[in-house]
């Protein structure tokens, strides 16, 4: 009797492998979560996002070199990436080159993406197939110099499933593709984010429907970060966009998005955060 209970179990975990995630659900997964692509790239309206216009195109930002509105991105042939090939979506999604090889504004956080691993880069590329084609034109971008692609320090190359294993790889992959550190890290002259010397220090400036928010310090400081802060208030604050005493966050920071994110995925970004030197 305990063999064949032992012979089931181990029947039912290959079955459980054998069933995990598409391609498409796992791509899924990372667009509506950790890379939470449907914060700029979703009409907003006074209170949330407009509805059945989910992908269509978003925020716009005009700053000194360029102006730029997040582009539609559904199956949309005329207004949308509906004709693009998988290589030219793969091409911007590494490299910020659109199908016609102009380098886009690194507002889209394509610097942070080259880390993907194939598996995962296929998996957003099929989920964005299923993208409903939504017509709706944003404006076209405006670049008024060549614009530089800065690659995120450890995100050159692309990880291996195995690396996702290790739970501090895993948290640095996810905060990577999450693009954490492009809001969390402040500017240095001449232009670009200081990463090698500020990294997540914050002070960014983001106005918005919120007024003006600043970026908050994620470093381990127990002063100025979050060094004295508990893996479940930092858990809270990430999913719901809470202070340690209760009080809301402001946004931009998708909160609605991580809320989706599994344990194990939180967990795991949580550990890489204790391990961001202190900056005060």
């Amino acid at each position: 009797m305990v063999r064949l209970r032992l012979a089931f179990i181990a029947v039912i975990g290959i079955h459980s492998v054998a069933v995990a995630q598409t391609a498409v659900e796992r791509g899924s997964y990372l667009v509506n979560t950790i890379m939470t692509c449907g914060n700029c790239h979703t009409p907003k309206g006074p209170l949330a996002a407009v509805a059945g216009k989910d992908f269509s195109g978003g925020l716009t930002w005009d700053e000194p070199p360029f102006k730029v509105t997040a582009p539609n991105i559904t199956q949309d042939k005329e207004t949308g990436i509906g004709n693009w090939t998988e290589a030219q979506i793969k091409t911007m999604l590494l490299t910020g080159k659109n199908p016609h090889g102009i380098q886009e504004a690194e507002i889209m956080p394509t610097a942070f993406y080259p880390i993907l691993t194939p598996g995962d880069l296929d998996g957003i590329v099929a989920y964005m197939r299923t993208l409903t084609p939504v017509k709706n034109k944003v404006p076209d971008p405006v670049y008024k110099i060549a614009l530089p692609h800065h690659v995120f320090p450890g995100a050159e190359k692309s990880y291996s499933q195995a690396d996702l294993n290790d739970k501090l790889k895993r948290g640095f992959y996810l905060a990577t593709i999450g693009h954490c550190m492009e809001c969390h890290t402040p500017f240095a002259p001449p232009g670009g984010r200081d990463f090698n010397n500020s990294l997540g220090k914050g002070g960014a400036e983001f106005p918005g429907p919120w007024g003006i928010s600043k970026s908050r310090n994620i470093t381990s400081s127990k002063t100025a970060g979050i060094g004295d802060w508990t893996d479940t208030e930092i858990k809270t604050a990430i999913t719901q966009g809470k202070r340690k005493d209760g009080t809301p966050l402001k946004g931009p920071m998708g909160y609605a998005y991580y809320a989706k994110m599994s344990d194990t995925d939180l967990d795991a970004v949580i550990a890489y955060l204790r391990t961001v030197p202190a900056k005060e």
